[in-house]
């Protein structure tokens, strides 16, 4: 019978979850966002590429050059003619007949370059600075006289290798796996976080549990109502992840850092079994442990909102670990570093983290998963205990004395 009632209210429970229109809603708006955030930057990179590349057709402008470094011949492709009257260039701009006027300083390196130039508004006026920059570095550029020392001065190509414990290591290609997990956690906790709340309360706020309970025993039906939102939150997880797929492999990620303009693709990533297993655990223990610790909270408060007060302390304890992330990712030896590494309520972020940055030894990591694990462990239990005792609390906040009161009931 306890199995038949477990089966009934995971299913009332996913049903009533998965067929919410705010549960897509809010599902599907973060990859969305995340969809239209990349579009907007792409549309927005390749406009001011075609405005920088076609500024030389549209752009005319006079010039001075105190220092000798301007070519004419770079001038003249960017659209630019020697100034015999720099005021009367300036006024030129002034009156709106010439778009631009340049002065080079006799030494640019420390003196610098005056623009006047037409308004053409607050992002578009950029243009000009980038006008200039060209005009200096190019002529700069073609004097050198050598192809090899013109690329060097617009960017010197490298590759890294680095190595730890006798073994390479995967650098950025390494931390991508265990950053999405770290990524997915927090995601799952904030968006299902107050369902979990609502679906622990919103009956006893109703006054329907007394009726609820005289079929089902109190621990069937919270760890199916546990059950159902681990079920959602895969499903958000999985939301999630095939987009991310399709997009490494479609776009390569365009992962790429200040020393090189390579993308990481999808092939370059580096999955390494044991990180990725850690990063699994911790995932599942992090989420049932806060999963637990709500329906702990969702017990004792008496309405959803009280209860949705404690969640916010709730998700402030969360975001403590990335307050400190340049101490936590740099230096594992740090007591600020080993206290959230073991500290119940940020070890899945914190671990999570110093495992994507590859500061997190391998004893480090079982001794913060046997730590998670138990910690989930007992916030169920007292989850069980207290839902049992709270469930007909319905004006009062429940004590924890509860906990010690033994109920045939639960």
């Amino acid at each position: 019978m306890s199995a038949h009632n477990f089966s009934t209210v995971l299913s009332f429970e996913l049903r009533r979850t998965l067929l919410r229109p705010i549960y897509w809603l809010t599902t599907l708006s973060v990859p969305a966002l995340m969809a239209i955030i990349v579009a907007l930057s792409f549309f927005s990179g390749s406009t001011a590429a075609d405005r920088a590349q076609s500024a030389g057709d549209r752009v005319s402008f006079q010039y001075v050059d105190a220092s000798g470094i301007v070519a004419a011949d770079v001038a003249t492709r960017l659209g630019g003619t020697p100034a015999t009257d720099p005021a009367a260039a300036e006024g030129a701009v002034q009156q709106g007949t010439l778009d631009a006027f340049v002065s080079v300083p006799a030494d640019p390196v420390t003196d610098p370059v005056r623009i006047v130039a037409r308004d053409e508004g607050l992002l578009n006026s950029n243009q000009w600075y980038s006008l200039a920059r060209q005009l200096v570095s190019d002529s700069a550029a073609q004097r050198l006289g050598d192809d090899r020392l013109v690329e060097l001065t617009r960017g010197v190509p490298m590759t890294l290798e680095t190595w730890k414990d006798g073994r390479p290591s995967a650098g950025l290609s390494g931390a991508v796996m265990p950053a999405f997990f770290l990524i997915l956690l927090y995601a799952a906790i904030l968006m299902l976080g107050q369902q979990m709340l609502n679906i622990t309360v919103e009956e006893k706020e109703n006054r329907v549990t007394e009726m609820i309970l005289t079929t089902i025993r109190p621990r069937v039906l919270i760890l199916a109502k546990i059950t159902a939102v681990i079920v959602a939150g895969l499903v958000q997880a999985a939301v999630f992840l095939v987009p991310a797929l399709i997009w490494l492999g479609t776009t390569g990620g365009q992962l790429a850092t200040s020393e090189s303009s390579t993308p990481l693709g999808l092939s370059e990533i580096v999955v390494d079994p044991g990180s990725l297993a850690l990063s699994a655990l911790l995932f599942v223990g992090g989420f049932g442990m806060f999963t637990a610790l709500l329906v702990v909270i969702g017990s004792v408060a008496p309405t959803v909102k009280d209860a949705s007060s404690a969640f916010g302390g709730l998700v402030l304890a969360m975001f403590i670990p990335l307050y400190v992330t340049p101490l936590v990712a740099s230096e594992p030896d740090s007591l600020i570093t080993q206290v959230v590494t073991y500290f119940p309520l940020t070890a899945p972020i914190a671990t999570q983290m110093r495992n994507a940055t590859g500061t997190l030894s391998v004893p480090e990591g079982l001794a913060a998963l046997v730590i998670v694990y138990a910690t989930t462990g007992v916030l169920l239990w007292a989850a069980v205990r207290l839902f049992g005792a709270g469930s007909i609390s319905y004006d009062t906040r429940l004590r924890l004395s509860a906990l010690r009161r033994p109920r045939a009931a639960a």
